[in-house]
C-alpha cells in the first residue's frame, strides 16, 4: 500500500501540515509507503506543471492527500498547475477509486481556506476518487482537534508563519484516518 502526499508550500506553513499528515500515517501505519511530494517552480514550464516520473508513481498509490495554501480564495497557481496536469490521467479515468483528502492553511480565522478545500473535493470527485473528510465536529466528540471546525479536511490558521499545535495534530489525525481507510478498502488476501 502507498499514500502520496503532494501540496505546495510558500512560508512552510502548508509545508509542516503536510509533515504531520505523514507522521499520522507512519506513526499508526508503518507499513504503508509514502510518497512526500512538495511542488516547487522547476517543475512548472511555461506555465503547465511537468513531473511524469510523480505521475507515474501516483498511478500505483492507493490514496492521494492534497495540500495547498488558500490564495485569494482559492488553492496556490502552483498547486492548480498540478491539477491541471492531472486531467491527462482524467479521461480514463486512472485515478478512479484511489482515497483522497486533503489541508489548507490561510492568515486568517476565516479566509476562505473551505473554498480551497472545496475545490479539491471537486477535483477528487472528477477523478472519481473517495473524498475523506474529518469526522471531529467541533466542540462535540473533536477529541481536542479541529479548533476551526472544518469537516472537508484540516484547516489552519497562521498569523505568524507558526503552526497552531491543534492544527498538526489535526493534520496527524488526517493521516491517520486516510491510511485507515487505505487499509479497509484493501483487498483481503
Amino acid at each position: 500500500m502507498k499514500i502520496a502526499v503532494i501540496y505546495y508550500s510558500h512560508t512552510d506553513v502548508t509545508g509542516t501540515l503536510a509533515k504531520s499528515v505523514i507522521k499520522g500515517i507512519n506513526d499508526n501505519f508503518p507499513m504503508i509507503g509514502v510518497i512526500d511530494h512538495k511542488i516547487c517552480g522547476e517543475e512548472i514550464v511555461a506555465g503547465r506543471f511537468v513531473n511524469k516520473e510523480l505521475f507515474e508513481n501516483l498511478l500505483g498509490c492507493d490514496a492521494i492527500i492534497m495540500g495547498s495554501p488558500t490564495y485569494m480564495g482559492g488553492v496556490s497557481s502552483q498547486f492548480k498547475a498540478f491539477a491541471d496536469a492531472s486531467s491527462e490521467y482524467w479521461g480514463d479515468q486512472l485515478w478512479a477509486n484511489k482515497v483522497a483528502a486533503g489541508f489548507t492553511s490561510g492568515n486568517a480565522l476565516n479566509g476562505d481556506q473551505s473554498s480551497s478545500l472545496g475545490y479539491m473535493v471537486t477535483l477528487a470527485n472528477q477523478h472519481g476518487m473517495y473524498w475523506v473528510g474529518l469526522d471531529l465536529a467541533h466542540g462535540y466528540k473533536d477529541h481536542g482537534l479541529n479548533r476551526l471546525g472544518c469537516q472537508l479536511g484540516v484547516v489552519s490558521a497562521s498569523f505568524d508563519g507558526n503552526v497552531n499545535r491543534t492544527d498538526e495534530l489535526s493534520a496527524h489525525y488526517l493521516g491517520k484516518r486516510v491510511a485507515d481507510m487505505v487499509t479497509r478498502l484493501a483487498p483481503k488476501t
